[in-house]
């Protein structure tokens, strides 16, 4: 890939959260961390109370780029051929496959966490082989599949708890709060103009790219130069995790592979073909917080992830130069 064609798939990147930003009002931390990972190839897990935009985010990221979106809403008795698909007998001892909507480009798992085992199970083969298995059988999804799956924060009435091994592969955790006060009167002014989160045909958006664009924008990620100091800086951040007193559980080396691959994309959006340490430091939170515990007695006294990590960022020393 030239410096031209790399310059090229950066300002696809840019004009894709410069389009979402119009569109999800006062939500550009999570446009621009949803983003960094659909170009780093990984699942988003967002987190937020009902009505900060989960839903429109991840259809409007769809038109952006004219590929194909499926929302499943998760229950306590969804069964997992209700996401992957069934055969069908269709003739004597003849049987077709009926795709399930786990078949689609970017599919929205609404209350991912109120899934039984089984479920989860299948949504765990989906996430890390980018396949279902069904009867025996093996049927690829599709080159541009992403999980977005939103958890509500406030309501744990007949939820599961996620299993650590499904967290650790979404690439991100993605809060969403709600909207600073000029964007949510933004927002009833689009609404008075024609909007309706329900029509995508009223968000005003303009496909920029396809799922071809979308490869070439990951094929630039890959291309992003990282120094040896900063893999050593990542590597040193993740594996602190599990020796901090405060912190009972630490991250996977999955996730020194996602904080390197969301620092590469983060890097592309700023138009850069080289890492530095803000790139990694402004993602460490979200490729990490769902990954660490933090100690009971600690949590009860009001110590979060977010506040974890940030004192662990404070105790490794960045490269630099």
């Amino acid at each position: 890939m030239t410096d031209q064609e790399f310059a090229s798939q950066a300002q696809v990147a840019q004009r894709l959260a410069t389009q979402l930003d119009r569109v999800v009002l006062g939500q550009g931390e999570a446009i621009r961390e949803a983003l960094m990972a659909l170009f780093a190839r990984g699942h988003v897990l967002l987190e937020g109370p009902p009505g900060t935009a989960k839903t429109l985010l991840v259809r409007a990221l769809a038109a952006s780029l004219g590929l194909g979106f499926r929302r499943i809403q998760f229950t306590p008795d969804l069964m997992p051929s209700d996401i992957t698909g069934v055969n069908l007998l269709t003739g004597a001892n003849a049987f077709t496959f009926r795709a399930g909507p786990l078949f689609s480009d970017l599919v929205l798992g609404d209350e991912i966490n109120r899934a039984p085992a089984k479920t989860q199970a299948a949504m765990l083969e989906a996430m890390q082989e980018r396949s279902v298995t069904v009867d025996g059988e093996r049927h690829p999804l599709s080159p541009a599949f992403t999980v977005f799956a939103t958890q509500n924060p406030i309501e744990f009435e007949g939820t599961y708890p996620l299993p650590e091994a499904e967290l650790d592969r979404f690439l991100i955790k993605v809060l969403l709060s709600y909207p600073p006060a000029a964007a949510e009167q933004g927002l009833l002014e689009r609404v008075l103009a024609g909007f309706e989160s329900s029509d995508p045909a009223s968000f005003g958006v303009e496909t920029i790219t396809d799922a071809n664009g979308l490869a070439g924008v990951r094929a630039a990620v890959r291309r992003v130069r990282v120094e040896p100091s900063l893999i050593e800086y990542i590597t040193t951040l993740v594996r602190t995790t599990r020796d901090t007193p405060t912190i009972t559980l630490g991250a996977s080396p999955r996730a020194s592979v996602a904080l390197l691959t969301v620092a590469q994309a983060s890097a592309l959006m700023d138009g850069r073909d080289f890492v530095v340490p803000d790139d990694v430091k402004g993602m460490a939170s979200a490729v990490l917080r769902h990954r660490i515990q933090i100690a009971p007695e600690l949590e009860l006294e009001g110590v979060t992830p977010d506040a974890a990590i940030r004192t662990l960022l404070e105790r490794v020393e960045a490269p630099r130069g």
